[in-house]
């Protein structure tokens, strides 16, 4: 089995203010380690770093664009937030590109000890109008498998709600399973809470045909989807918020905990 791994399962996302609003659907999401990602694609035929193939990663779609690679990245946030030295490794979890589209409204990153414990979480969230904010923090004590960890609000992502709030994102470790979640409340109480889980599959070729099968065309139904429930959000009487401009920073340190 080639480096890496493939997680499949679904992605849950539900609204409780000021509409009720629930929509799951199937996907697939692909853990690499950042400073093998080139070993791992020389062992695979259908994956393939920088240059089309059915699975691909683009590795300027992550990180900031003065990095070369993902592995370059994490090393400059963990020696920026001061955890390089706890951390051993780091993997990344996201959507490849299939046939040469993918949208990732988040990527995650994960700085791992010795134990394979978490020591640093990095969020990359994008939205759909190109736009995208990293959140840094010290993922902190794992009680009862899961790390929490909690951070201001600072970037427009859904068209219905205000950059106002606080995210707690809750994330296990990568193992046979894996769950990812996030939850937004404002001053009124919690707005949606959404969450990723899923289980362990090889990443190889065969592994990569049976996903494409199974999700087809899945990036591009991701985007078609964001914009289905929007309509449907709006059908139920929500209506778009005025977007600010961008953040000026790219990346927000944090180490609030929930």
């Amino acid at each position: 089995m080639a480096g890496g791994a493939l997680y499949r399962g679904d992605v849950v996302h539900k609204r409780v203010t000021p509409v009720e609003h629930k929509l799951r659907y199937r996907v697939f999401s692909m853990l690499l380690d950042v400073d093998t990602i080139d070993e791992t694609a020389a062992k695979l035929n259908l994956f393939s770093v920088n240059r089309f193939n059915l699975f691909s990663l683009r590795q300027s779609d992550h990180g900031f664009r003065d990095h070369r690679t993902l592995s370059e990245f994490a090393r400059t946030v963990a020696r920026d937030c001061g955890a390089a030295d706890q951390i051993v490794g780091t993997k990344v979890l996201f959507y490849p590109r299939i046939l040469g589209f993918a949208f990732n409204p988040l990527t995650v990153y994960y700085g791992l000890n010795d134990a394979g414990g978490v020591v640093l979480a990095i969020y990359e969230v994008r939205n759909t109008f190109g736009e995208d904010l990293t959140y840094v923090l010290q993922a902190g004590a794992e009680r009862a498998g899961t790390y929490t960890h909690r951070i201001e609000k600072s970037f427009y992502v859904s068209p219905f709600n205000t950059v106002d709030g606080d995210y707690t994102f809750h994330i296990t470790r990568p193992g046979e399973e894996l769950t990812v979640g996030v939850a937004l409340k404002d001053e009124n109480g919690p707005v949606l809470r959404t969450h990723f889980k899923g289980s362990k599959h090889a990443l190889t070729d065969k592994g990569l045909l049976k996903v494409f099968v199974a999700y087809p065309l899945m990036t591009l139904k991701i985007v078609a989807g964001i914009h289905w429930e929007a309509l449907k959000l709006w059908k139920k009487g929500l209506r778009m918020k005025a977007k600010p401009k961008a953040p000026d920073v790219r990346l927000v340190f944090g180490d609030k905990r929930a």
